[in-house]
C-alpha cells in the first residue's frame, strides 16, 4: 500500500523555515521515521510516566510518543508561544496554508504524532490523522471525534460485539488522554527553554478537558442538520423536552478495545 503522506510547512517571521514529512503506513497507520541518537533524557518511559501507562520500561525504554516529539522541540525552542508563523499543509486531497500562532500551528501537527505514536490511550486518534483536517474549529472536532467514534461502534457491531450509542467509551479515551497530555507537558517543560511547543499539547489538553463534559450539548446544538434521516422530517427532541429518548445504550468498551 502506499503511505499517507502530510507536509508541514513553517515560515517564521524572519524568513526561517521549517519542514516536516509526515508519512504514516496505510496499514497500521503508524509514523514512519528515523530517531536520533541518542534520544534525550526527557523521553525515558520511567521519566514522568503516565500513572496509567500500560508499557513496561523493560521492554519499551523510550515514550513512544516522547520519541516523536524530539524534532518538534528542537525545531521550535526558543520561540514563543504567540510568534506568528505561516503554516503550510500539503495532503493528497488538498492544500491548506494559514498565519496563525506558533502554539496553533504546532498543535495541528502534534495532534498528528499523538494519535501515530503508538502510545496506547492516544492511538484511537489514528483514523482522524488519516483523514487530516488541519486547524478544524471545536465544532468541526466535535464532529469528526464523534463520527469516527460511531463508525468503530458500526464495525464493532459487524463483528457482532456490543456496540456503545451512548458515546460513553469515547468520554474515557478523552479522560485517559487528559493523563498522557499532562504527563507530555511536564516532559516538555523539562526539555524547552520557551513554552510554544508545551503550550501546544496545552491547547489539545483543553479539547480533551471540556469535550466530555460539552459532547452531548454540542452534538444536540446540530441535531437539526439530520433531520431528512427522520421519518417524521424532525430532529431528535432536546434533552429535557419530556420527548421520547433513544434506547438504553449498550454498555462503554472496555480500555483494550478500540
Amino acid at each position: 500500500m502506499k503511505p499517507v503522506d502530510i507536509q508541514y510547512g513553517f515560515e517564521l517571521a524572519d524568513g526561517t523555515r521549517r519542514s516536516f514529512e509526515l508519512r504514516l503506513d496505510e496499514e497500521n497507520l503508524s509514523l514512519m521515521e528515523e530517531f536520533p541518537e541518542p534520544l534525550p533524557a526527557w523521553t525515558a518511559l520511567a521519566y514522568q510516566q503516565c500513572s496509567h501507562c500500560p508499557l513496561d520500561p523493560a521492554e519499551h525504554p523510550s515514550c513512544p510518543l516522547s520519541m516523536r516529539l524530539v524534532r518538534v522541540v528542537g525545531s521550535f525552542d526558543g520561540l514563543q508561544s504567540f510568534d506568528r508563523i505561516r503554516v503550510r499543509v500539503r495532503t493528497a486531497e488538498r492544500v491548506v496554508s494559514q498565519e496563525t500562532s506558533v502554539q496553533r500551528a504546532v498543535a495541528s501537527m502534534v495532534g498528528i504524532l499523538f494519535a501515530t505514536s503508538g502510545c496506547p490511550h492516544a492511538s484511537y486518534f489514528a483514523p482522524m490523522a488519516r483523514f487530516h483536517l488541519p486547524f478544524a474549529s471545536e465544532a468541526e472536532t466535535t464532529y469528526r471525534a464523534a463520527s469516527m467514534y460511531l463508525l468503530a461502534q458500526y464495525f464493532l457491531h459487524k463483528q457482532g460485539q456490543e456496540a456503545d450509542l451512548s458515546l460513553s467509551g469515547l468520554t474515557a479515551i478523552y479522560q485517559n488522554l487528559e493523563i498522557v497530555n499532562s504527563s507530555v507537558a511536564r516532559r516538555l517543560r523539562a526539555a524547552s527553554s520557551t513554552d510554544s511547543t508545551v503550550n501546544a499539547v496545552i491547547l489539545l489538553d483543553m479539547f480533551a478537558k471540556t469535550l466530555p463534559i460539552s459532547i452531548e450539548e454540542s452534538l444536540d446544538r446540530i441535531g437539526h442538520l439530520f433531520r431528512p434521516f427522520f421519518p417524521d422530517g424532525k430532529a431528535f427532541p432536546p434533552r429535557g423536552s419530556g420527548a421520547p429518548g433513544p434506547v438504553d445504550p449498550a454498555p462503554p468498551l472496555s480500555e483494550d478495545e478500540p
